[in-house]
């Protein structure tokens, strides 16, 4: 079932891109250029996600480190 969902999809989106790049293609050409685009497409979205992901996951721990430190500095470090 997958790549038959594959090849429907690939066909509606080859179909779309070669109308929106006004290049005319038979109907194999335009499946092809979707199904291939539509892994590309996705290995490229999935490689976005992996990096936000991580950004994300980098200014969390900052905010966190920095809220940490507050706590510290008001309620267990106090001065002399």
């Amino acid at each position: 079932m997958p790549i038959i969902a594959l090849i429907i999809i690939g066909a509606a989106a080859g179909f779309i891109a070669t109308r929106m790049m006004k290049l005319e293609t038979d109907v194999l050409t335009t499946v092809a250029i979707g199904v291939f685009g539509a892994l590309i497409g996705g290995f490229a979205l999935r490689f976005l996600i992996t990096i936000t992901g991580w950004l994300a996951g980098f200014v969390g721990a900052v905010l966190g480190a920095l809220v940490l430190i507050w706590l510290w500095k008001t309620y267990v470090s106090r001065p002399k």
